[in-house]
């Protein structure tokens, strides 16, 4: 089933202070034009920013130096698929549909739910909007989302034990796949580090991949959250399919044979954001 979901009136509340230090508001924008509109001059990013090309070059260097960006000569653009960044880079990076994609989700959370949380962006954004919720119950791996959650009216947090993955915030391994094992919550919700061409889904560690199936596994209903920089990424460890969640929320509709995949499924497909008006 296709659905559309306009975003919600709120306004978003990720800000570079929500974020690492170091990332300024305008090097955020910067990082979200050239995702969405590939390579961009120096010349080009100081006049639509009016700013001084020597302030753009500080800020690209400062990119690139993260790994966010790639210098080239002139300019900067999207670096090669690889390796994830870490969780406080990839906060920046498609922020807007990541915030709508979060909010289609939210609708479909009711009060007193119970939440499996994964890894990631995403869902550490759907934990921190569910201000409005009462009495929820979040177990989750994501620490990033565990503070969010601590911040919530009534909220009862759960976490597993072990070593912290510092770059992800998250931790992963036997201990968490069996923490979430314990559990039958009525939502999962978890990202993925790409979507494979025939609708596979991709991640960056086997660890990542059993944990997040031990939620996927342990979950009365699974929200898979998904923006439009996971659809063909480069991750190389497989595991799981898009026609395994029972609902798919993208700003980005999928390749025509993963739509049919879910659709004979009989799964539910949310399209988030500026898309769904086209």
């Amino acid at each position: 089933m296709m659905r559309n979901a306009l975003p919600a009136n709120t306004p978003a509340t990720t800000s570079a202070t929500a974020m690492d230090d170091a990332i300024s508001d305008r090097q955020a924008l910067i990082a979200e034009r050239v995702r969405q509109r590939g390579f961009q001059t120096i010349a080009e990013l100081a006049a639509h920013f009016d700013v001084t090309g020597q302030t753009i070059r500080r800020d690209v260097h400062e990119l690139s130096e993260r790994g966010i960006l790639k210098r080239r000569h002139g300019g900067v653009e999207l670096p090669e698929p690889g390796a994830n960044l870490s969780f406080a880079d990839r906060q920046i990076l498609n922020l807007t549909a990541k915030e709508q994609i979060a909010r289609a989700a939210l609708g479909q959370i009711p009060n007193g739910a119970s939440l499996a949380v994964s890894i990631g962006t995403t869902p550490e954004i759907v934990v921190r909007h569910l201000t409005h919720h009462r009495d929820m119950k979040v177990f989750t791996n994501n620490i990033m989302a565990a503070l969010s959650a601590c911040t919530l009216p009534s909220a009862e947090v759960h976490i597993p034990g072990g070593m912290i993955r510092a770059g992800a915030r998250d931790l992963v391994g036997p201990a968490v796949e069996s923490f979430f094992a314990q559990y039958k919550v009525d939502i999962g919700i978890y990202g993925v580090g790409g979507v494979d061409a025939d609708g596979g889904l991709l991640d960056f560690h086997e660890d990542e991949v059993r944990v997040r199936e031990a939620i996927r596994l342990n979950c009365r209903k699974a929200f898979l959250l998904l923006d439009a920089t996971k659809f063909g990424r480069a991750a190389h460890v497989r595991g799981g399919h898009i026609a395994d969640a029972d609902v798919v929320f993208s700003d980005y509709r999928p390749p025509q044979s993963v739509e049919a995949a879910l659709a004979d499924a009989g799964r539910e497909f949310v399209l988030c954001g500026a898309e769904e008006a086209a």
